[in-house]
């Protein structure tokens, strides 16, 4: 890779940080400032107590870096109130760079619930011990595609073009921004280390948006949920990209607990998020987010997602057996 564009890529997403903080007041900035990035170096520490000073019980949420973290408050905020409100606890709302970060604390029964990745979950549910509680129904269906975008003003129309071009990926354990773009390239008979000129990770589907929209980089690979969320609620950068190729269907994000949550809390939880397109309150929330309702998770909805990933790994184990020989 070179190191170059990648350093650059990482000052600008420095930069905008300052930047967007300084915008915050200014009409002018009304579209970047849908887009903030903020230092994830700087981590919110996790409360050891189940309780506020008050005695108030605390719902620790956890959201994984699939959007940036003033994306996560927007988008998720009214949904975890929602919830807390319910069951008459505090929110306290930790958020993590990575998803592995965030399987980690659910693993160390640090949090309670947890949005993660499609990826994440299928790979950590036993070694992590979580628990999946609710899928979200989007567009009447339990799936989400993985959606390979460019820039509207490239010549780019499909994977092969963009072999020798800069790719962004999300995060490394990320189903639609990095496994499923590793398993096309599989199937072609190439690594990201061969066929891109460069690579990089945004860590948050919104941001590598922006980097296409921007040209940072020729392309990448994205949440197709969160994609059209964009389109349609806020296209700033989404509109001057567009999609090349879709995966196959996979079971979207699922809402997780831990195992070791108390079964009372737990069986709470999940009827209350079942039930929120029930509630006035609930669908409106829901509405906002463009999920129909959520649904009790089935097994098979993921197990594209093991396929995938077992065919990485033969197809990956042929591809080093023939750069040896």
């Amino acid at each position: 890779m070179h190191p170059f564009r990648l350093s650059r890529f990482s000052r600008y997403l420095a930069c905008c940080s300052a930047i967007a903080l300084a915008c915050i007041p200014l009409v002018s900035c009304s579209g970047d400032t849908e887009y903030k990035l903020v230092n994830f170096s700087e981590k919110m520490s996790v409360s050891q107590h189940r309780s506020d000073k008050n005695g108030r019980p605390i719902l620790r949420v956890a959201v994984a870096a699939m959007i940036s973290p003033k994306e996560t408050a927007i988008y998720y905020q009214e949904l975890i109130d929602y919830l807390a409100a319910k069951i008459d606890h505090d929110v306290e709302l930790i958020q993590r760079k990575t998803y592995g970060e965030v399987n980690e604390l659910l693993a160390k029964r640090q949090i309670d619930l947890a949005f993660i990745c499609t990826g994440p979950f299928v790979t950590g549910a036993d070694r992590y011990r979580i628990e999946a509680i609710a899928t979200p129904i989007v567009r009447g269906q339990p799936f989400y595609h993985s959606y390979l975008i460019v820039n509207n003003d490239s010549d780019l129309q499909s994977l092969t073009d963009l072999e020798g071009k800069d790719f962004a990926f999300t995060d490394p354990e990320s189903n639609t921004g990095a496994l499923v773009p590793r398993y096309w390239l599989r199937q072609l008979g190439a690594k990201p280390e061969t066929f891109f000129r460069n690579f990089t990770y945004t860590y948050s589907h919104d941001n590598a948006i922006m980097a296409v929209a921007k040209n940072l980089v020729d392309g990448a690979a994205v949440d197709g949920h969160m994609w059209e969320y964009y389109q349609q609620r806020n296209p700033f950068y989404s509109s001057k990209t567009r999609v090349i190729k879709k995966s196959v269907p996979f079971g979207s994000p699922p809402l997780v607990v831990s195992e070791t949550l108390d079964p009372s809390m737990k069986s709470t939880l999940k009827k209350m998020i079942l039930s929120m397109h029930k509630d006035p309150e609930g669908k409106r929330i829901i509405d906002e987010l463009m999920i129909d309702y959520f649904a009790p998770p089935q097994s098979e909805w993921y197990a594209p997602v093991k396929a995938m990933l077992e065919r990485i790994t033969i197809e990956g184990n042929k591809y080093d057996a023939a750069q040896e020989s």
